[in-house]
C-alpha cells in the first residue's frame, strides 16, 4: 500500500485539500496516511460501501478502551452516550427513540421559524462590507437548533461557545488546552441542560426536549445522561455542518457567478446537493474494523481504524463528470456529505431545509451580493469551513 505524507495542519492543504484528493484518485485510492497512522480511502464507491459495511463501526473496540484521564471525565460522560460513537444494539435503541421525537412532521413545522429568523437576520445586514459568517451563516442554524430544543435564543452565543469548545476535540492539532476547554464546556452545557430537562418534566412544552423525554420504544425511554448527550450532539453536529455548508455554498455561488435561477424553487434542491458534493463540511469519518477485512486489495487487521474521505469521494471522477467543476444544474447524484448506513446524519432533513430556505432568502434579499476579500478556510481539518466571508450587498 502506498504511503501518503500530508500534514492536516499544512496551510496549503487546508486551503485546497482537493488538489491532493485528485492526485490520490488518479492512482490507488487506498493509501496509508502516515500523519494519521491509518488507512485512508478516497474513492466514492469504496467510501459508500464501507459506510454500510457492518464489519466496521464507530465504537472503540473493548480491548482498545483506555482509562479516561481525570481532566476529561465530564466530556467523556457526554461522549459515551453519543449516537455518533455507538453501535447496535445501543445505537439502534437510542436512534429509534430520537427519531420518535425528531420526526419529519416536526422538521417540516420548523419552516415558518426558519423564514422568520431569516427575516430578522436579513433586516439587520449592513450595506457596507461585513462578515456573512457570524451575521447569517452561524446565526441561522444556531437559532433554529435553540428554537427546536426549546432553549432561549438569547443563549445562542453561549451555546455556540460551548459547542465550538467541544467540537475542537475532533480537529487536527488537539492540545491539552483544547481538552481542558472541552471538559469545561461539557460541564457547563450539562448543568444548563439539566435545569431545562427538569423544568420540562414538570411543565411539558411543544419542543424537542419535551418530545425526547416522552419518547418511548418497547417500554424504554432515554436516560438522563442520554437526554443530555443527545441534545448536545444535535446542537454540535447540527450547527457545525450547516454553518460550514452555508458559508461554503455562498463562496461557491459567488466565485462561479452562479445565476440566480439556481436558487429558484424548482432548482434550489439540486443546488444544495451540488454544494454538499462539491465542498462538504466534513472531510473525514473514521471507523474501526471489527474483524480482519480487505479494502481495495489491502488487508486491514481487526481493531485498526480506517479513514473514509468524504470530501474526496465527492470529487471522484469515476462517479461524477468533471468533478472539480461547480455546476448547480448538475443532476443530483448520491454523495457522502451526510455519511451513510446506520450513522447517516439524523439531522440531514433539517440541514437541507435550512440550506434551501437560507440560501434562497439571502440571494432574494441581496441579488447583487459580492465578495470583498478572497475567503479563507479555517485551520480545523477534518472540518472544512471558512474563517470569514467578507461581502457587500
Amino acid at each position: 500500500m502506498d504511503v501518503l505524507h500530508q500534514s492536516p495542519l499544512d496551510p496549503d492543504f487546508v486551503q485546497d485539500p482537493y488538489a491532493l484528493y485528485a492526485q490520490v484518485l488518479a492512482g490507488d485510492p487506498v493509501r496509508y496516511w502516515a500523519d494519521y497512522g491509518m488507512m485512508a480511502v478516497f474513492d466514492a464507491a469504496t467510501v459508500q460501501a464501507l459506510l454500510r459495511d457492518r464489519r466496521l463501526g464507530r465504537a472503540v473496540p473493548e480491548d482498545q478502551r483506555a482509562e479516561v484521564p481525570p481532566h476529561l471525565a465530564n466530556f467523556n460522560v457526554v461522549e459515551q452516550v453519543s449516537m455518533l460513537d455507538l453501535e447496535p444494539p445501543h445505537h439502534t435503541r437510542l436512534r429509534g427513540l430520537v427519531l420518535r421525537a425528531f420526526t419529519s412532521r416536526r422538521i417540516k413545522a420548523l419552516e415558518p421559524d426558519i423564514h422568520a429568523i431569516c427575516d430578522d437576520l436579513l433586516a439587520g445586514l449592513p450595506d457596507g462590507p461585513f462578515d456573512l459568517i457570524p451575521a447569517f451563516c452561524t446565526a441561522l442554524p444556531v437559532r433554529i437548533i435553540a428554537r427546536l430544543l426549546g432553549v432561549p435564543e438569547e443563549m445562542s452565543d453561549q451555546l455556540l461557545r460551548w459547542s465550538n469548545a467541544m467540537v475542537a476535540m475532533y480537529q487536527a492539532g488537539r492540545t491539552h488546552e483544547t481538552e481542558l476547554a472541552a471538559d469545561a464546556a461539557a460541564t457547563a452545557f450539562t448543568g444548563f441542560l439539566t435545569g431545562y430537562i427538569e423544568d420540562r418534566r414538570s411543565a411539558p412544552r411543544d419542543d424537542l426536549i419535551t418530545h425526547l423525554i416522552t419518547a418511548e420504544e418497547q417500554g424504554e425511554t432515554l436516560s438522563h445522561a442520554e437526554l443530555i448527550g443527545t441534545c448536545i450532539l444535535l446542537l454540535n453536529a447540527g450547527h457545525e455542518a450547516t454553518v460550514h455548508t452555508l458559508g461554503n455554498a455562498v463562496k461557491a455561488l459567488l466565485e462561479h457567478d452562479a445565476p440566480l435561477t439556481a436558487l429558484a424553487p424548482d432548482t434550489i434542491t439540486a443546488t444544495v446537493e451540488e454544494v454538499l458534493r462539491y465542498d462538504p463540511p466534513l472531510h473525514m469519518f473514521t471507523r474501526y474494523a471489527y474483524e480482519d477485512i480487505e479494502v481495495g486489495g489491502h488487508p486491514v487487521a481487526k481493531g485498526q481504524q480506517v479513514a473514509l474521505m468524504l470530501g474526496a469521494a465527492g470529487r471522484d471522477p469515476a462517479r461524477y463528470d468533471h468533478p472539480n467543476h461547480f455546476d448547480p444544474s448538475r443532476t443530483p447524484t448520491p454523495h457522502a456529505a451526510f455519511g451513510g448506513g446506520l450513522h447517516f446524519c439524523v439531522g440531514a432533513p433539517l440541514a437541507r431545509l435550512e440550506l434551501q430556505i437560507g440560501l434562497a432568502r439571502l440571494f432574494e434579499h441581496a441579488p447583487d451580493l459580492r465578495l470583498v476579500d478572497p475567503p479563507r478556510y479555517a485551520n480545523s481539518y477534518h472540518f472544512h469551513g471558512l474563517t470569514g466571508l467578507r461581502v457587500t450587498l
